[in-house]
Formats: structure tokens, sequence, C-alpha cells
């Protein structure tokens, strides 16, 4: 694909956060790339079709729009094909749709971005050193992309174990610092993976 910019949208800061420090080792001087932050999940969905009927009317050839949101407790089929809808429904083509030629690509962390961090445990410990290098290996831990009770709050309680974040995680410094730190090419969860895929296809 003839890609030279990407449209993003999220669905809060510190997804913004860790996009604006992920991407520029993804895609070098190749493809520049906008992300547009939005308050919430529901602030996004709400707004999404007025965006995306906007962006029929001019989008470029070769530009494409990347939409991220958490599955957060969503059935992720049924949110994924509720986004595609959107995208159909606005006039645009979803990569689902078309095999070539895809102007949007809607992808889903899940079940919230700190699984990705998971994902990559040794970024983890590069930024974090006091953490316990042994997490992935811990059967609740060895698959980022179910574990139970909330990712956020997993990796939080991780944290201030290590002794880190007593007064509550502060998402947007950690969402900057792995960014930059996460190995974009070896990361075990799934959903991190579908995402990063569809970034490379569009180089």
């Amino acid at each position: 694909m003839n890609t030279r910019h990407l449209e993003i949208m999220v669905e809060e800061p510190s997804m913004e956060a860790f996009l604006r420090e992920l991407l520029p080792r993804m895609l070098g001087d190749k493809v520049s790339f906008e992300i547009y932050p939005f308050q919430c999940k529901n602030d996004l969905l709400s707004k999404l079709s007025s965006r995306l009927r906007g962006y029929s009317c001019w989008l470029p050839s070769d530009w494409r729009i990347v939409v991220v949101v958490d599955r957060d407790d969503e059935d992720c089929r049924e949110l994924k094909q509720r986004l595609d809808d959107i995208v159909l429904r606005e006039g645009l083509s979803t990569r689902s749709s078309a095999s070539t030629r895809w102007q949007v690509v809607n992808r889903i962390a899940i079940e919230e971005l700190e699984a990705w961090y998971f994902g990559d445990w040794n970024a983890v410990k590069r930024a974090y050193p006091k953490v316990n290098a042994n997490i992935p290996q811990k059967e609740a831990y060895h698959n980022p992309d179910s574990i139970s009770g909330g990712t956020w709050e997993a990796f939080e309680r991780l944290m201030k174990k290590a002794g880190y974040f007593e007064g509550g995680l502060r998402k947007i410094e950690v969402a900057r610092k792995l960014g930059y730190q996460i190995d974009w090419k070896h990361n075990s969860s799934l959903s991190f993976q579908y995402f990063r895929d569809a970034v490379l296809e569009i180089l």
C-alpha cells in the first residue's frame, strides 16, 4: 500500500502518549501520523460517525485511518463489527471489507492498553527495574489478553508491590515511558500483534 500519512483516533490520552513514542520507531520517516485522543471510549464511539463522514469527503488516496479502542468487558467480535459497520455506513472501506486499498482499520486493545505492557515485561523491567522479572511465568499473567479483574488494576498492583506509584498509577507517564521501551517486534499480546501487523501492512 502506498501510504504517506496515518490519522489515528484513540479513546484516551494514555494511548496517545504510548503511540507517540512507539510509532516513530515503527514508521521511521516513511509515514507521518497524527493522533486524536477522546475523553473516553463512549466519547469516541459517539463521535466516530461524524468524524468519518467528514473524512469521506476529502481523504487522500494515500492516507489511512486507524481507530483504537479498549475492549473492556465487551464481546470483542461484536465491538469490532460495530466499528466496521460505522465505517461502511459513512462510505469508507475497512481492512475487513477490502483486501487491498482499504481506508480504515479498527483495532481493539484486549482488554486495555496495559495488556500490551504485560506482553513485553522485559520492557517494563527496563523502565521499572524493581518489578518482579518472573511475572510472565505466573499463571495469572501468562496470557496478557486474558488477565482477569482489569488489566490496569493488575498492572497498578504489581507496580505498587515493587514500590512504584504509591499514590496510584500515573497512566500517561507510564504510557510514555513504555511506548519508548517496548519492543514492537516481540510482544506476546495478540491484540498488540494485530495492531502492529496492520500498521506494518501500511508500510
